[in-house]
């Protein structure tokens, strides 16, 4: 079984380097049971259809299934089941600390928006946090991509 182990925090971004080469995404949700994440992620880098169980670990680790599927199934997923539950974002990748971290720049009804990710190999191992890196809000589901396709940070 995959498991995806990872810490969010939300982004000074008066502090963040210059962004470039970001990838632009949409993210559609399917209705599920609350704590469970079914999505169809199209980005640049290719299609997946991903299945996530509840968090573990106070937020910080959950099950992941992750399928690339063809762009054409992606598409008639979006707009036959995910009925609106969806966000843009484009996602930019920046290393620091000897990690990868993940930097999303929400648009839309989400703008405003930044948040970043670094996935880990445990769940209590100690990161370098950038100067850019502001409060944590790991296991914080009002932040989780599913509940901002349900509830946008323009409604808060």
């Amino acid at each position: 079984m995959a498991i995806e182990i990872e810490r969010k925090f939300l982004v000074l971004n008066d502090r963040l380097p210059l962004l470039k080469d970001g990838e632009n995404i949409t993210q559609g949700y399917f209705a599920t049971r609350e704590n469970q994440t079914v999505r169809i992620r199209m980005g640049e880098q290719g299609c997946f259809l991903t299945i996530k169980g509840p968090p573990c670990d106070e937020g910080l680790s959950r099950s992941e299934f992750e399928y690339e599927i063809p762009s054409q199934d992606a598409k008639a997923m979006l707009s036959e089941f995910c009925g609106g539950r969806t966000i843009q974002k484009t996602r930019y990748r920046l290393s620091f600390g000897g990690n990868l971290w993940e930097v999303d720049v929400f648009e839309q009804s989400n703008a405003g928006l930044i948040l970043a990710e670094v996935e880990l190999d445990h769940p209590h191992r100690v990161v370098d946090l950038p100067m850019w890196i502001g409060q944590d809000v790991t296991g914080e589901e009002r932040y989780s991509n599913r509940f901002l396709a349900l509830s946008p940070f323009s409604q808060w």
